[in-house]
């Protein structure tokens, strides 16, 4: 549905979209905005740059946090706060409550708190761990409020500003989940996610995802006074050469990887205990049921094995699986105005954009039926989630100018 002047009316057609995101750039605001995103380039850099240097572990996000709650006030977001997990949350206002569009970033980075995060810059490129993931759309998300505030654009809905913790890894969606989950989801018409890098991606798929850390126990001993014993790295490794040997589908596209194996003293002991992490990602969620009851299968039997055949000696070992992390699947329908505004903002900008499936922030809305896409936020990255990730701002405007006119056509101008 469009609105103008407060009231609604139905959108039957594609190319009525179409006509109004071409009347977007027209809009006198629009091209102030435009302008003013070429303008800022130097300092969207500086802040983007101040960002990454900013430590945010999975879990240890909180200075970051303080940073943008303190940035958020700054420029005049209204009822700016922290929630119980951290996230932090400020609004701009419309002239209505509908439709709301929450746009976010998350603030975490895959990095433990003794990496070094400094930028350094070297022939043309920003390189940092974390400068592009997720660095680049957290420094998006306070450019598109700068220019929002200082072109003075008006909305008809109300933007809410989300900056969420505990998206990466065993952080398990746990900002964007309390979020939906603390009233939201009742409330939220519709919401993007600036993730990374890139202009053509949009992510209206929500990549399901299963994680487990196998943690198997023993007495452990000396490697030759008892040898002999059950010993906790033996059906690991059973274990993962089943993982390894299992059939995995081509369609629905499915991954199952074992990211961490941990476990023992010294080259001379037999362990007391070892454990191994393992990641399995589906578009199915069918799928990930599935493998997930052939992991668990194996590793009772991996475990009953070694129990049996150091039965003699009277030691037996015990297993313990912990999920680490469950994101759900879905996907936001072609059809939605979330991803036709998307498309044809793309394309007005020279874009071509491809509908894409990864696991980001928008797996929980669009799982709970919420219309949701994850966006890159321009400019280039490359080797994320390494200490070798870098940055290269060519093309971020274009990013900026994008997200600028999908956040617009949703909310809503009433100068159209």
């Amino acid at each position: 549905m469009a609105r103008r002047g407060g009231e609604i009316r139905e959108v039957e057609e594609t190319s009525v979209h179409r006509l109004e995101i071409a009347q977007l750039l027209d809009a006198p605001s629009v091209r102030r905005a435009f302008h003013l995103i070429d303008a800022l380039a130097d300092a969207i850099t500086r802040e983007h740059v101040a960002i990454c240097e900013i430590p945010a572990p999975p879990f240890g996000e909180e200075q970051r946090a303080r940073y943008f709650e303190r940035r958020f006030r700054e420029l005049g977001l209204e009822g700016v706060r922290r929630d119980t997990v951290g996230n932090v949350i400020g609004f701009r206002h419309g002239w209505s409550d509908k439709p709301t569009v929450v746009v976010s970033a998350h603030l975490d980075t895959v990095f433990p708190n003794h990496v070094d995060v400094r930028v350094r810059r070297r022939n043309g490129r920003y390189h940092a761990p974390g400068i592009g993931d997720n660095a680049s759309g957290l420094a998006a998300l306070l450019a598109l409020i700068e220019v929002l505030q200082r072109v003075r654009v008006t909305t008809i809905g109300t933007l809410v500003f989300l900056c969420t913790v505990g998206e990466e890894g065993e952080g398990n969606l746990r900002g964007v989940r309390h979020f939906f989950t603390d009233g939201w989801a009742e409330k939220t018409d519709a919401f993007i996610s600036l993730d990374g890098h890139g202009v053509e991606r949009i992510v209206s798929g929500a990549l399901g995802s299963r994680r487990y850390r196998i943690t198997i126990a023993g007495p452990g001993g000396h490697s030759w006074g008892d040898f002999g014993i059950v010993n906790p790295i033996h059906p690991l490794a059973e274990v993962i050469r089943q993982l390894v040997e299992y059939p995995l589908p081509r369609r629905p596209r499915t991954s199952l990887t074992v990211g961490r194996i941990e476990g023992g003293q010294s080259v001379n002991a037999i362990p007391q205990s070892a454990f191994m992490d393992v990641d399995i990602r589906s578009t199915s969620s069918a799928v990930l049921d599935r493998i997930s009851e052939y992991v668990k299968r194996v590793v009772a039997q991996a475990v009953r094995q070694e129990n049996a055949r150091c039965a003699a000696t009277g030691t037996r070992l015990s297993y313990h699986i912990h999920c680490l992390g469950d994101r759900p699947t879905g996907e936001t329908s072609p059809d939605t105005d979330i991803i036709r505004v998307a498309q044809e903002a793309s394309r007005l900008l020279g874009i071509e954009p491809q509908l894409e499936w990864a696991s980001t922030d928008a797996n929980i809305p669009i799982s709970l039926g919420i219309p949701a896409i994850a966006m890159g936020a321009g400019g280039n990255a490359g080797n994320p989630h390494t200490l070798d990730e870098w940055y290269d701002a060519t093309n971020r405007e274009l990013g900026l100018k994008r997200a600028l006119l999908v956040i617009l056509a949703l909310a809503g101008v009433p100068e159209l």
